[in-house]
């Protein structure tokens, strides 16, 4: 057995020794509610070739292919809800233990399972809406579905004509500037650091538990299998994910 492996007993004693936590999340966390890992052997970059996002801008099929999949729901978020992890985590942060979510995942559940808005920084965008890629314009998806589905015409921004996209971060495009600052002030900040169901291989989202480890924070993580960063966390607990979030909060 590995030196810093550990039970949900010890997990539950970081937590409620610490005062201010982070939570950083990965697709482990949504596969419970029916999402796919799209890296995973079998998930969904095996099945569908990433479409790059200077790709997008320059190619108008490509920018129809991208919305294709989108609403013929080839990434599996359709009717997709929180489950135990989710509602876990959001105890936690009601209970002012958790100061934020940081979170890999595209699919709008932490805001879903109860978290405000603000607490949650989406590293990698939200699928659940579009923006311009030119002035930022939010748009809603019921609207660009609609017209879409019809004729497959693609949508214009109505403020400044430029390229609508759906609100996450593609292969090829720059991460976001706001989420990158606030996930490292978030990590920088707190005195412990729970990894959960992220496999911490895609940087640089995966540096922040490090960034954590180098402030002086305690590091646990979660995840079914084996993560580079284990060797450096104070606990490794190998087990499924909203099981054990659940019972380590109290959630049902």
């Amino acid at each position: 057995m590995q030196k810093n492996a550990g039970t949900l007993d010890d997990l539950r004693d970081v937590i409620e020794r610490g005062s201010r936590g982070v939570i950083f999340t990965g697709a482990g966390v949504s596969t419970e509610s029916g999402i796919p890992d799209f890296r995973s052997p079998g998930g969904v970059w095996t099945k569908y070739k990433p479409i790059q996002f200077r790709e997008f801008i320059a190619s108008e099929e490509a920018r129809r292919e991208s919305w294709r999949r989108k609403f013929d729901d080839s990434y599996g978020f359709d009717g997709a809800t929180p489950n135990r992890g989710h509602r876990a985590i959001a105890k936690l942060v009601a209970d002012g233990k958790i100061s934020s979510v940081i979170t890999q995942n595209t699919d709008g559940l932490h805001q879903e399972s109860g978290i405000p808005q603000a607490r949650v920084i989406e590293l990698h965008g939200n699928s659940t809406y579009a923006t311009c890629i030119d002035c930022g314009q939010r748009h809603e998806l019921a609207e660009i579905r609609e017209d879409f589905i019809r004729d497959e015409r693609l949508p214009i921004c109505g403020v400044c004509g430029g390229i609508v996209k759906a609100a996450t971060i593609s292969f090829g495009q720059p991460m976001p500037d706001q989420p990158m600052r606030r996930a490292q002030e978030e990590a920088l900040e707190c005195d412990f650091f729970i990894a959960v169901g992220s496999s911490l291989k895609v940087f640089p989202a995966a540096g922040f538990p490090g960034i954590a480890v180098k402030n002086g924070s305690t590091l646990a993580i979660l995840n079914r299998e084996e993560t580079p960063l284990d060797p450096i966390a104070d606990l490794v607990i190998h087990r499924e994910i909203g099981p054990s979030l659940g019972e380590v909060a109290n959630v049902n």
